[in-house]
């Protein structure tokens, strides 16, 4: 009998992922747009500093477009945890998971550069 009640359709399980997706990909953007930006900090650096941060993007650049992916997957697994109520949890903390390591991301992006 109580195997039946969790099997039974969550019919708001629709609302953590569509929140998930409403903050993640505006925040992905947004990471995406200042990470691209970021190699004009170093416009007016000398010969040395520009190697130093030119050496040290090219890493943090691939960790942020990784991260995203990353967040991008964790975006389409919230959407496809099978709609049951045994999964509301599971489906809720994928969904938190999201923009977190989109935040995680971008933060370990700035940390990566050797700013000048």
């Amino acid at each position: 009998m109580l195997d039946d009640l969790t099997d039974l359709r969550d019919s708001r399980a629709w609302i953590a992922p569509l929140v998930s997706t409403l903050v993640t990909l505006p925040l992905a953007f947004f990471a995406i747009v200042f990470g691209g930006l970021s190699p004009m900090a170093c416009d007016s650096c000398s010969d040395t500093e520009s190697d130093r941060f030119d050496a040290s993007f090219g890493p943090a650049w691939t960790v942020l477009c990784c991260g995203l992916v990353l967040s991008l997957i964790l975006l389409v697994v919230a959407w496809a945890v099978p709609w049951q109520q045994r999964n509301a949890a599971r489906r809720v903390l994928i969904t938190v998971l999201a923009p977190a390591s989109v935040f995680l991301t971008y933060v370990t992006f700035a940390a990566l550069i050797d700013w000048p």
